[in-house]
């Protein structure tokens, strides 16, 4: 029996994609807002193709601050935004 690919959605294009290729950023219950490359962080999460096309539609739309429910700290963007720049979100 093949296994179910988990399924979440990008907060930038609204497109459904595996989680395992989308970038979570996580509001820890503390209220912490991290980048979380494992996906396994506890907290409420929100998913980014890495893409720096989607992050820029987010950011202006303010989709990761409604997900999350919190304002969201320039250098997470930030921190976004220079991983997609390398390409790396392994």
């Amino acid at each position: 029996m093949q296994k179910k690919i988990p399924m979440r959605q990008c907060v930038g294009c609204r497109e459904m994609k595996p989680k395992k290729e989308l970038i979570r950023v996580v509001k820890s219950p503390e209220g912490a807002i991290s980048l979380d490359f494992r996906g396994k962080a506890p907290g409420r999460g929100a998913y980014l193709c890495p893409d720096s096309a989607c992050l820029k539609r987010a950011i202006k739309s303010k989709a990761l601050e409604r997900a999350l429910e919190t304002a969201i700290p320039q250098e997470i963007y930030d921190g976004l935004l220079s991983r997609m720049e390398e390409g790396d979100h392994g």
